[in-house]
């Protein structure tokens, strides 16, 4: 599972970092006195969906440690889709931009990207469900299902069960000193 976030984190970090670079610089000539107008373009300027998909990828790789079972497959999925979306961009700038001089060193740097987050949603969609996953404490539902209610005293406290029963009723939303 590590090695999956990672992948997708390092992936679209490197994605969207490469974006937001310079990818080509278009010359426009002018009468002979004056130099020609340099006009740069990012990687987001032609194509402003790259840098959207690289956050998403970027905020897909944090819900592979919320998700567990087949969600958690799902969001792989979606993932290994949204990186070969990267790859596609990265692809198209490297090969598909001709009007204007290409560096190929951002758009790769992009490709290599996409790739990562490819790698780790095809991990996590194909074994992602057996990976653990968060305690049931971080879980809503299931942790208040779970949870006994505390002896109360004559008095309307919470008590017998000591500080842990304090506190279980302070997660319930409950205030134990008062009647």
């Amino acid at each position: 599972m590590t090695v999956a976030v990672l992948l997708g984190l390092v992936g679209a970090g490197l994605a969207s970092y490469a974006a937001t670079r310079t990818w080509a610089v278009e010359l426009t000539p002018r009468p002979a006195p004056l130099p020609p107008t340099r006009t740069t373009s990012t990687g987001g300027d032609l194509l402003p969906w790259l840098t959207a998909l690289a956050l998403v990828a970027l905020a897909g790789a944090g819900a592979v440690l919320a998700t567990r079972g087949v969600v958690r497959r799902i969001v792989g999925a979606l993932l290994a889709l949204i990186g070969l979306g990267i790859a596609a961009g990265a692809g198209y700038g490297l090969f598909g931009l001709t009007e204007a001089e290409v560096g190929p060193g951002w758009p790769l740097l992009c490709l290599v990207g996409g790739l990562l987050v490819t790698a780790g949603g095809v991990s996590t969609a194909a074994g992602g469900h057996r990976w653990p996953a968060m305690g049931a404490r971080y879980d809503r539902s299931t942790g208040a299902a779970r949870r006994t209610t505390p002896a109360r005293g004559a008095d309307g406290r919470v008590g017998g069960g000591g500080t842990a029963a304090a506190w279980d009723a302070l997660d319930r939303g409950e205030d134990p000193t008062v009647n």
